[in-house]
């Protein structure tokens, strides 16, 4: 007898703990899509499996129902395998160990993968039930949404005729998401020159930040560890000559940047230290709340390349102080949004060019074409040029939405309040789903995790079950 076999409801439980026992990491994901084909198999489903391994099920409309407009349901195949120190599981090639901790589901030393599994499970339930009355059901389980939606940007929709979308994969109970920002990675080339300079050669570092994601942390008022030494080098040349060696900072474009440094050759390099220590005064006083490890740091240096010429320094720091950053944009629709921003997360220098890639989103895909166009055109000032990676777009919100209309009150009749309407500023599967069907009706739901993707996640038994009730009431009532 399986561990969950005695809970309720009853079969989403039970798939559930079969594909917890199917080895289904981003990337990993062959296994369990072939289960899922065969799961359809056995049933006389529909399916449709495409070589990157994303799954479309398909059931058809119970009677009563066949003239209603088909439904949609989708989550993803795949989850983040983390395991806590000491723990010796294979992930690869081990499925996990299931524990129920009071109300709660956890995995034993790993990730749950409940976020994504749950959704899985409770589309599997619907397909396989006997009971259920519903229009036509088309489920797609798409793979590696993890690690880019990379599942969702290959998957060919044309097997679908509904237009009604709930993505089962949300992390709360009694939220909505009704959007999300699209996005890219814009990647800036600056060409640099370099000449002979004889000054002192000084590294200058300011770190200490706290950083965060580019897209939940945009609007916590954070600093850009890049952007504070344009800033510092910018007060720098504003009194005393200098040529720039190097700038580096940030690992990843989506992160904002913890720590940033610059290597020069100053003409006076007491003078540089004073000015150092005056705009370290200042950016600890303007982000004491938000960043109080804040630090900037001057230490004697040797060249590791020739200095760039005073043309290219001047190029570069006109890059690192003009270059829009940050949040440009609050939702007019949804309090407290960030409909649009970006984030220079990384700063590298190579011999011939420095290189600055932005973070862009957007849950407005003409404000994303925005940011794009301003940084376009400050490269063409500058005589570089940009180039774009990853687009993916938004999932804007709609004003006139029929499916949550319907999905609100049947919330209110069941919970007896109101659902929290949110969105979120990042990329989700739903945006590539709209990017490709734009007259999609989408909504987001799910029961309440915690800590998803650790190895403390865990999942609540009694919100699955709402959950459920809930998604059961709303397939019935889609006629």
């Amino acid at each position: 007898m399986g561990v969950l076999e005695h809970l309720e409801p009853n079969r989403v439980f039970h798939f559930f703990e079969e594909i917890s026992a199917i080895p289904r990491g981003s990337t990993n994901t062959r296994a369990v899509s072939d289960w899922c084909v065969s799961f359809a198999k056995a049933r006389g489903l529909e399916y449709h499996q495409d070589s990157f391994n994303n799954v479309i099920l398909i059931k058809e409309a119970t009677p009563g129902y066949e003239s209603a407009e088909p439904v949609i349901l989708q989550g993803h195949l795949d989850m983040v395998c983390e395991k806590e120190p000491g723990c010796t599981k294979d992930m690869e090639k081990e499925g996990i160990d299931l524990v129920i901790d009071g109300d709660r589901i956890r995995a034993k030393g790993t990730t749950l993968g409940g976020d994504n599994g749950i959704a899985v499970a409770m589309a599997l339930a619907v397909l396989d039930s006997k009971e259920l009355s519903h229009p036509r059901v088309e489920v797609i389980l798409t793979i590696d949404e993890e690690i880019g939606m990379l599942g969702a940007i290959q998957l060919d929709m044309s097997p679908l005729k509904g237009r009604r979308l709930i993505n089962l994969d949300s992390e709360e109970e009694g939220i909505f998401t009704v959007s999300c920002a699209g996005g890219n990675m814009t990647r800036c080339r600056l060409p640099i020159a370099r000449a002979p300079y004889p000054g002192t050669v000084l590294h200058i570092t300011v770190g200490g930040l706290l950083g965060g994601h580019s897209g939940a942390d945009i609007d916590k008022g954070r600093a850009n560890a890049n952007m504070l030494l344009g800033r510092l080098l910018y007060a720098v040349k504003k009194k005393s000559d200098f040529r720039l060696i190097s700038a580096e900072g940030g690992k990843k474009d989506n992160a904002i940047p913890q720590q940033s440094q610059a290597l020069l050759a100053a003409a006076n390099a007491d003078l540089v230290r004073v000015i150092a220590a005056q705009m370290e005064a200042a950016f600890q006083s303007e982000y004491q709340k938000n960043d109080p490890g804040l630090f900037v740091e001057v230490t004697d240096a040797a060249a590791e390349r020739v200095p760039m010429d005073d043309t290219s320094t001047r190029k570069v720091l006109h890059l690192l102080t003009c270059m829009p950053n940050g949040v440009q944009e609050m939702s007019a629709d949804i309090e407290g949004l960030v409909q649009t921003s970006l984030n220079l997360g990384i700063l590298a220098t190579e011999e011939e060019e420095l290189l600055a890639s932005f973070c862009l989103r957007s849950s407005v895909a003409t404000q994303k074409q925005m940011l794009v166009d301003r940084l376009a055109c400050e490269m063409e000032l500058l005589g570089g040029d940009i180039q774009i990676f990853g687009d993916y777009p938004a999932w804007e919100y709609k004003h006139e939405s029929a499916l949550r209309d319907l999905m609100v009150r049947i919330f209110q009749k069941q919970y007896g309040r109101d659902p929290e309407i949110s969105a979120i500023h990042a990329g989700l599967e739903c945006g590539m789903f709209m990017g490709k069907l734009p007259d999609l009706d989408c909504i987001s739901i799910g029961p309440d995790m915690s800590e998803v993707h650790t190895y403390r996640e865990s999942m609540s038994i009694s919100s699955v079950g709402r959950v459920w009730n809930y998604l059961v009431e709303v397939l019935q009532c889609l006629k």
